[in-house]
């Protein structure tokens, strides 16, 4: 058995970059060692209510949407669409001071700000000014088309000169961070949180270390495609993008675990699975994180040693505490899906414990949980240093559960007698189902402190996807990933050909 192409994972990046390979006619392989595929956006049920592992907040992935959502252009190209219910407000932000809406629509957003800090909604609106001008610019230029080449600056000049000219006049912002700008604009102390909090939620980091185009990209999303929840939760996604993939051709092979990705002379050959099995191919494709790969998946002496250990010292954003719940819903007819709630002022948002997501998608999809009741998904951060299996880890998981339960009784109040199921999931359960080093979220390379590798290696043959990766951490950012290397590894006309399938229109080039 051979391929052109082996893909090491199904998590969105390896999904995305197999789908558009398939699609443009490779013989591609994913291999994946759990049953389920997904990666970190897999879903899985219990008792009949499903889950969402991860991911729960989408904008733009409506077959009608004109989203610029890199997933949905993927969705576009292989032929799938996804059904979502949209909603508005996003969400809503439980401070100890009270509780403020989050709209998508920024007139409304604003009026929420101005009834707590009337100078603060005008300097938010000066902030927001320069993000969605970064993000008017940026747009111009589909990621769909982009690639990790320098096969990429012709592309650029023969299609999108005149916004290339733009973004050169914000080169600044982009290389910056949303501090920078927050900075320049923003003195109010509770818009700079309220803006902290938001960069929080996206990469993990406050605004000093987030980079600018990553909340431009966010709050022109969600302001111009609005913010939505694809009925069957993120296993529709992931289900679209293997539909996808097997119809044009791709092999999906689950509870596959790769062992080893195997180099000789310096070039990729192929890889070996635990059971054995040896696959060939001459290009191979990792979605497993950049420690897993470098420290598991390879041998020290493959990669040339100081590349290895300065990519190994890629500092991490922390792992989780997850709690999944099956409630009875009864009398919660007006509950909204979103919350966030952070206990303390006077601590820091990134504290373990102190800033606690919520999710309850059966709001939106009733499918997702038995009749009369929801499911319930809250998370925090949580150091995977001190966790062990031992004699005192169920007693610790409770222990360190308490805040979630603490966040989810601001929003029920009486949430500890409506649980019929509940799941509580550690940093080690995070390693464990979705192979992540340390459990880990992703790379912690704030703004201006590095950057994100391409997906090229040291290795011919041998290439990267997914958040450790260029753009970063987030579904949109990983969809991307996989766009950038699946481009790269065929020619700009290739890409062109299917891209103007897509939008059925003469050819560019």
């Amino acid at each position: 058995m051979s391929f052109d192409i082996i893909i090491i994972g199904s998590g969105i990046g390896g999904l995305t970059a197999g789908a558009l390979l398939a699609r443009y006619g490779k013989k591609v392989a994913i291999f994946e060692s759990h049953s389920i595929a997904g990666g970190a956006a897999h879903s899985f049920v219990r008792q009949g209510f499903k889950f969402d592992s991860g991911p729960s907040f989408y904008c733009g992935l409506g077959k009608d949407s004109s989203s610029l959502n890199p997933l949905k252009q993927v969705l576009d190209i292989i032929g799938e669409s996804l059904e979502v219910v949209s909603y508005d407000p996003l969400g809503h932000y439980h401070f100890p001071e009270g509780e403020f809406p989050v709209f998508s629509d920024l007139d409304k957003y604003r009026q929420a700000v101005a009834k707590i800090t009337p100078q603060g909604a005008k300097e938010l609106e000066h902030f927001e000014s320069i993000m969605l001008g970064l993000y008017d610019c940026l747009k111009d230029i589909p990621t769909i088309t982009l690639r990790s080449d320098l096969k990429l600056i012709p592309v650029l000049i023969s299609h999108y000169f005149p916004a290339l000219v733009k973004t050169l006049f914000q080169v600044g912002i982009i290389q910056g961070s949303v501090g920078d700008v927050m900075d320049k604009t923003v003195k109010d102390p509770w818009v700079r949180r309220l803006i902290d909090l938001e960069c929080f939620l996206l990469s993990g980091l406050k605004a000093q270390g987030t980079v600018a185009p990553e909340v431009a990209f966010m709050l022109g999303e969600r302001t111009r495609a609005g913010v939505e929840y694809p009925l069957g939760g993120s296993e529709a996604i992931v289900n679209a993008l293997i539909k996808g993939f097997k119809q044009w051709g791709g092999e999906l092979y689950l509870s596959h675990h790769v062992d080893k990705i195997i180099v000789k002379s310096g070039k990729v050959t192929g890889i070996k699975l635990r059971k054995g099995d040896v696959i060939e191919a001459p290009t191979v494709i990792s979605n497993a994180t950049v420690w897993d790969t470098y420290n598991h998946l390879l041998a020290p002496e493959d990669l040339p040693k100081n590349y290895r250990e300065k990519e190994l010292k890629t500092p991490t954003v922390e792992s989780f505490m997850h709690l999944h719940l099956g409630i009875k819903a009864s009398g919660l007819e007006n509950l909204t899906g979103h919350h966030v709630i952070v206990h303390d002022s006077n601590q820091d948002i990134s504290v373990p414990g102190n800033t606690c997501m919520i999710s309850i998608p059966s709001v939106w999809d009733k499918n997702l949980a038995p009749d009369g009741h929801y499911v319930i998904h809250a998370y925090t951060l949580e150091p995977y240093q001190g966790w062990e299996k031992n004699d005192d880890y169920e007693v610790k998981k409770k222990q360190r559960s308490q805040s979630l339960y603490k966040a989810i009784e601001k929003v029920i109040p009486d949430i500890r007698q409506r649980v019929v199921l509940e799941l509580i999931g550690t940093p080690l359960t995070h390693a464990r189902f979705l192979r992540r080093h340390q459990g880990t979220y992703g790379p912690a390379i704030a703004a201006g402190k590095g950057l994100f590798p391409s997906c090229h290696t040291p290795i011919e043959g041998l290439y990267r996807v997914g958040d450790s990766t260029l753009p970063g951490i987030g579904v949109p950012a990983v969809a991307a990933s996989g766009i950038l290397c699946a481009n790269t590894l065929v020619s700009p006309k290739t890409v062109d050909k299917f891209i103007n399938q897509m939008i059925k229109k003469p050819p560019l080039m």
